[in-house]
């Protein structure tokens, strides 16, 4: 009977450890997330602090939503960096249907521990080319070098196709994801993020010295998204954004110097000053643009003061569009962070306006003769309503005034210009006419 009760509890316990010891083990973790848009020194802070929350939180793997167009080599080395030396394995998935992965996008792809991309999306240099800067020039030669060299590192260090990573700088080549599972640039395709933690499971991850086998086929996935802050910085490392918001700044100041005591112009211009040289911090400024910017609004202002035929206003609008296109400062012409030559062209135009008729026309307004007051009541002709000597009445604008003649006497009825007013008296003289 107890040899029967033993095995009766023996059985019970197998089966309490086979039903309730999986909900007592900490489900797996993977944390999510989301890189849209240019890569640029916020970005490389996010993408710092997704690894260091996965390392913190035993996340099985960190995966990094791609889909950029590029941007600043210099935040690309720093998150390549981070990457290769991340504590826990780092997945690159281009996606959604549409992404792609261009300019610093591939150097990021290829530098995952296992890169996927999602189908109807490519990867590629994509970079624009420069409108206004030479590209066969030595600096661009030897950035395009440099760039050529460090892809060809990552690729070798992930055992990725380093003749194809090499094309993609220098010869801005891209592909499909069909293309790049085919010639070894990408790891496999995923239709959506459940589908890819499904195929990597049990996959074996080099970190260092040591390898990993992912199990991430029941993962719980957490998102960890930007701060308000960071999301904030983001928006504003748009160059183009920084552009519009220095100008709106500089606009918003001369307008309040033209205009004491508007008050408003003048917060929304130091405001917007101060927002653009923060934003400028996170991007590669060119500060003789900035210089050729504020010489340009000097030349509009003298233009109203001073009369140039045109002159000042050419020497403006040109300086004004050189330091506009010379204003973000491209190590490369990988880096795809320029400010969009609609809006330098818009910008230009606006400007130009603004100075030669909005403030001409204020400026216009402050010259023209007064209408009331003493100064109004100068220069205005009237009709004596009797004989001035030297003292009598005059009609002048429907009302009358006690008038007194500077010089010989005045008859009834004649036209009488006023010369001076003291104590509500109008002094006059006779009319040529």
């Amino acid at each position: 009977m107890l040899h029967f009760t033993n095995r009766y509890t023996v059985k019970r316990i197998l089966l309490y450890c086979i039903f309730f010891i999986p909900f007592a083990l900490p489900a797996q973790t993977v944390i999510s997330i989301n890189i849209n848009g240019s890569i640029n020194p916020v970005t490389a802070d996010y993408i710092h602090e997704g690894i260091r929350k996965a390392y913190y939180d035993k996340a099985e793997c960190l995966v990094i939503h791609l889909n950029t167009p590029g941007g600043l080599l210099q935040s690309t080395r720093i998150i390549v960096s981070s990457m290769l030396e991340a504590p826990v394995p780092v997945i690159v998935y281009v996606s959604p249907g549409g992404a792609h992965a261009g300019s610093a996008g591939v150097f990021l792809t290829m530098a995952a521990n296992i890169a996927v991309m999602a189908p109807g999306t490519n990867i590629g240099a994509a970079h624009p080319v420069s409108l206004y800067q030479a590209t066969d020039s030595i600096m661009n030669e030897k950035g395009t070098n440099d760039a050529a060299a460090f892809i060809r590192t990552i690729a070798e260090k992930r055992n990725r196709n380093m003749q194809w990573a090499e094309d993609a700088v220098r010869q801005s080549v891209s592909i499909t994801e069909k293309e790049a599972v085919k010639n070894n640039v990408i790891d496999l395709i995923a239709v959506n993020e459940q589908d890819l933690l499904n195929q990597v499971d049990g996959k074996q991850v080099e970190l260092g010295a040591s390898s990993v086998t992912l199990h991430t086929k029941n993962a719980r996935v957490t998102l960890y998204e930007m701060s308000f802050t960071e999301k904030l910085l983001n928006i504003l490392s748009d160059p183009n954004i920084t552009y519009i918001i220095l100008m709106l700044g500089l606009f918003g100041l001369l307008f309040e110097l033209y205009n004491p005591g508007a008050i408003l112009p003048g917060i929304i211009g130091v405001i917007a000053i101060i927002i653009a040289f923060y934003s400028m911090q996170t991007l590669p400024i060119n500060y003789a643009g900035i210089a050729l910017i504020i010489f340009a609004l000097v030349l509009f202002l003298l233009e109203l003061k001073i009369v140039s035929h045109g002159l000042l206003a050419i020497g403006a609008v040109i300086s004004l569009l050189l330091g506009s296109m010379m204003l973000i400062k491209s190590n490369s012409s990988l880096e795809f962070v320029k400010i969009s030559m609609g809006v330098i062209i818009s910008s230009t135009i606006i400007t130009s306006l603004f100075f030669l008729y909005v403030i001409g026309m204020g400026l216009n307004a402050q010259r023209r003769k007064a209408v009331t007051g003493i100064e109004a009541m100068i220069g205005a002709t009237g009709v004596s309503l009797d004989t001035l000597d030297p003292a009598g009445t005059i009609m002048l604008r429907g009302e009358v005034w006690n008038a007194e003649a500077i010089a010989g006497n005045i008859s009834k009825g004649e036209k009488v210009l006023v010369k001076d007013m003291r104590n509500l008296k109008l002094y006059v003289e006779k009319t040529a006419n």
